[in-house]
């Protein structure tokens, strides 16, 4: 059995899942052998899921979003190194209740690549997702040496808002080492920088945005691409409709022109990363998973890249999960063959998120039933 489940977000990060899940399997049936590679797909828990494959935790002081000191933490291996923008610019960042759509800035995640850079990492995963911020990761690229600035010539100040004054930028002071540095962008969406499916349009609202702060925010990113385009050439221009660009507030934006970055979908990054294939090849059932299985899972979160590696290898999936919103046509089509929810062991959501680690042993031990008798 090979446990590949994502975080019940609020309730079990991916490891603490998997850890549940094993004791339920092993209860059940006590022969039973288990092998466990919790997953993320580029958002919160992505350095968890790198360092319970084996890599180093290394810890930084960093700039958070809201311009204070916040400790974050990448994933260390040999030369290759997981960052999770999260850490630095996440939304878990900021206080309770507290928001800054146009102020928030991504500088620590730029100052967190740096800190793997001075690691000696030239192979880098950065993970994305779970932002406060809309600044198009020109905060990032600050960080890392460019230099934006307005009509008098200062630098702009923090966060998307700040872009539409935006007059100038260069980018031949970014850190050298970056040229020799192989940068993978790892996201679950694939979201254009601007424009109706863009970067404030789509994610704004989620980070505190009003529509009048959506309209400011799209407008200064549309004079953060123009701005770049001058500096840098048509590939600025290019990158804006680009897979993944707007990603994270638009911190891929920043990161495929800049970084030179590639996009690929996080749950395949993150599969290779962590060594899910040579578990993979071993196993007679995988059980995958994550709080909420719903739409959104069918748009390339971590159960749906589960499903489909294990699926090219005739290798049979099953889910657990907090809550169920996909029928069995669903699921057939994601490729999994069945999905057992902790609602249907305690309808109370609350009790759920409370309960969920041993709520999961007892699906465990409904699994093991139904697959190993």
């Amino acid at each position: 059995m090979l446990i590949a489940a994502d975080k019940f977000k609020g309730s079990l990060t991916a490891v603490r899942v998997a850890e549940h899940l094993t004791a339920g399997l092993r209860a059940a049936a006590p022969g039973v052998r288990v092998a466990a590679v919790p997953v993320a797909d580029g958002g919160d828990g992505t350095v968890d899921a790198a360092v319970a494959a084996g890599f180093e935790r290394r810890a930084a002081r960093v700039t958070g979003p809201l311009g204070t000191p916040v400790d974050a933490s990448y994933a260390l291996r040999g030369t290759s190194a997981v960052v999770e923008m999260a850490e630095a610019s996440g939304l878990r960042n900021l206080p309770a209740g507290t928001f800054a759509p146009l102020t928030a800035t991504t500088y620590g995640t730029g100052e967190l690549l740096r800190a793997a850079l001075d690691a000696g990492a030239r192979d880098i995963v950065l993970g994305v997702g779970g932002s406060a911020t809309t600044d198009g990761g020109a905060g990032m690229l600050t960080a890392l040496g460019a230099r934006l600035r307005d009509a008098r010539g200062r630098p702009v100040g923090p966060g998307g808002g700040a872009l539409r004054d935006l007059a100038t930028a260069d980018l031949s002071g970014l850190d050298a080492r970056l040229a020799a540095t192989a940068v993978t962008l790892a996201s679950d969406v694939d979201n254009p920088l601007t424009g109706p499916q863009g970067a404030a349009e789509v994610y704004g609202p989620q980070k505190g945005a009003s529509a009048a702060d959506v309209a400011d925010l799209e407008a200064a990113l549309t004079r953060y691409a123009q701005v770049l385009e001058d500096a840098v050439g048509s590939r600025a221009a290019a990158h804006v409709h680009a897979p993944g660009a707007g990603a994270a507030g638009g911190v891929g934006y920043g990161a495929l022109v800049g970084l030179g970055a590639d996009f690929r979908p996080g749950i395949e990054v993150l599969l290779d990363v962590l060594g899910f294939a040579a578990e993979l090849a071993r196993a007679d059932l995988v059980i995958t998973g994550e709080g909420s299985l719903d739409a959104q899972t069918l748009r390339g979160k971590a159960p749906a890249g589960v499903a489909a590696a294990a699926r090219e290898r005739g290798v049979p999936v099953v889910a657990v999960c907090g809550r169920l919103a996909l029928d069995a046509d669903a699921l057939r089509e994601a490729g999994l063959s069945r999905a057992y929810a902790l609602t249907a062991l305690e309808p109370d959501p609350a009790r759920c998120m409370a309960e969920a680690g041993p709520l999961l042993e007892c699906l465990a031990a409904r699994v093991a039933a139904d697959f190993l008798t």
